[in-house]
């Protein structure tokens, strides 16, 4: 069974972007070649990415002209883009749904599937697949920086749940990336 997991960067305040969409510089903290090798894996070990539209946008905007492993393994798998707005996507292996994500979601993790599904960005999809229950992990990278201001990852409205730690790894810029099981 293939799991859903997300996959965010944020601040040590709880900001994964600044006051406006895509304002990442606080990235820049954490990247790396540890980061960079833990990306590739990931990406490696995905059956499907999964997006709402606003980081659709950004993502297909930067990875459809990038180059380098990242970009080539960014470009090839399969995205699924949950939009009740987009009309279409244009960027490769792409598919625009307008489905309830967490029906989709959940069909998917019942097939069977070599590859794991991961979220990244997408503050607001995810805050529906949380309050479905659909995450099986959460793999947070914390950037050491105090933001001050943003948006925040984990909105209001979440139910408390208890979730356990796998595994912690700290980087040797001072990131730290914190894996928890959701279930």
């Amino acid at each position: 069974m293939r799991k859903l997991i997300m996959w965010n960067i944020i601040t040590l305040d709880g900001y994964f972007e600044g006051d406006n969409n895509w304002d990442l510089d606080f990235l820049q903290m954490v990247w790396g070649p540890e980061l960079e090798k833990i990306s590739i894996d990931q990406l490696k070990s995905a059956d499907f990415l999964v997006f709402g539209r606003v980081t659709y946008e950004g993502m297909a905007a930067h990875w459809k002209t990038a180059e380098g492993e990242i970009a080539e393994l960014m470009n090839n798998i399969p995205k699924l883009i949950f939009s009740r707005t987009l009309n279409s996507v244009d960027w490769n292996n792409a598919s625009l749904i307008k489905e309830n994500p967490s029906s989709v979601i959940s069909g998917l993790k019942a097939e069977e599937g070599e590859g794991d599904m991961y979220v990244f960005g997408s503050a607001d999809l995810s805050a529906t697949l949380i309050k479905d229950d659909l995450f099986d992990e959460y793999r947070i990278g914390i950037a050491p920086v105090l933001l001050g201001g943003g948006r925040r990852l984990f909105n209001g409205g979440i139910s408390p749940r208890p979730l356990a730690l796998v595994k912690s790894k700290q980087l040797s810029n001072g990131g730290l990336i914190l894996i928890y099981n959701g279930k």
